[in-house]
């Protein structure tokens, strides 16, 4: 099922949520939308179901308008965060229950769901567990069993609210991968809500980023994180390091106008603002290029696939975030409290509005 996002803008009360919002999302597609809290991902997934109705605009679900649809017509599988389970059912009859409720000429046979939920909680890896409470589940097993019950109803569009949210990280990654298989499988149009930027880049075929109720940038994961169309795209997917000014791999100071142009503080008033990778930093302990930038290390965790420093410098207000190989680490040989050089490998520069305008 395609879906069409057409200038939608929602408000509440003083409060404008979606700001004239155009999206298109192809049939079969896994979309995340990825943002903070409060940018409007959430609202704009439960205008798409039919919980929320838009103050402007309209949405299309396979070329069809279907604004003033309520939920029940739209063929819509919703998961939420927190599960949602029926604490007094069983895990098969949680999966069974949206048959259950059908219309009499709608619904399938007693024999017919039996089967069905077989081979959903099959299709979850959940078969063993047909006969237990939500309540002797883990958290992991509890959104699987959600998932099943989304899916049973054989829906044309899947909306999944922040679904592992509520679970630990080593869980939320093995669930995201499985759900990234899943729909590969089953080829349903999915809209994942999250604000887990790990999340959005690794289960999606292409990531929607929303911020204060519009959308900065859509895209594939590569493509938004290697090319981010904004300064706030740039910032909210990864860690970066601030400059003010405009710099380039082999000229880290600013010559034409006589002094350094780094600082980490607020990019948003000056009009010219370089942002860098940790990871997109050299490190030398000789100086190298003229203009590279002279800091001392301040911290280094090298716990993990990544080392990861700290600098401070006398040119460049505020704390320098690197990430090292592991290898060139090693390499180097640093420790804290040494002196070295810094440029960068790969940067980019976006030009910022003038303070009031």
């Amino acid at each position: 099922m395609s879906i069409q996002v057409d200038h939608v803008t929602k408000r509440f009360g003083a409060f404008t949520v979606l700001n004239d919002v155009n999206l298109h999302v192809r049939e079969g597609e896994l979309v995340a939308l990825l943002g903070p809290s409060g940018c409007g991902k959430t609202t704009l997934l439960r205008i798409l179901a039919g919980l929320e109705r838009p103050d402007q605009g309209r949405i299309f679900l396979q070329g069809k308008e279907v604004t003033d649809q309520r939920i029940s017509e739209r063929r819509v599988g919703f998961v939420f965060q927190h599960y949602a389970l029926f604490r007094h059912m069983t895990v098969a009859d949680n999966v069974a229950f949206g048959l259950n409720v059908l219309p009499r000429a709608q619904r399938p046979s007693s024999a017919r769901i039996q089967e069905k939920v077989h081979d959903l909680l099959g299709l979850v890896h959940l078969q063993a567990m047909a006969d237990r409470y939500p309540s002797q589940l883990s958290g992991g097993q509890r959104q699987r069993v959600a998932l099943a019950r989304a899916l049973a109803v054989e829906p044309k569009l899947l909306l999944l609210d922040e679904p592992f949210g509520a679970l630990d990280a080593k869980v939320r990654k093995e669930l995201r991968r499985w759900l990234r298989r899943l729909h590969d499988d089953l080829h349903i149009t999915s809209i994942l809500v999250t604000h887990d930027q790990e999340e959005a880049l690794e289960a999606a075929h292409r990531v929607v980023v929303m911020h204060q109720g519009n959308i900065e940038q859509v895209g594939t994961p590569d493509e938004v994180y290697e090319h981010p169309a904004t300064p706030f795209v740039y910032q909210f997917l990864g860690d970066v390091n601030v400059f003010h000014g405009r710099m380039s791999q082999d000229r880290f100071l600013d010559k034409e106008a006589g002094e350094p142009v780094y600082s980490n503080a607020d990019p948003f008033d000056h009009r010219e603002v370089t942002f860098v990778r940790p990871h997109d930093l050299e490190l030398s302990t000789t100086r190298t290029i003229p203009t590279q930038l002279e800091a001392t290390v301040q911290f280094v965790n090298a716990a993990g696939a990544r080392v990861h420093l700290e600098l401070e410098s006398n040119e460049s207000p505020g704390l320098i975030a690197v990430e090292l190989t592991k290898e060139r680490y090693r390499e180097l040989k640093i420790q804290q409290g040494d002196v070295v050089f810094v440029h960068p490998k790969q940067l980019h520069v976006f030009k910022m509005p003038s303070p009031g305008l």
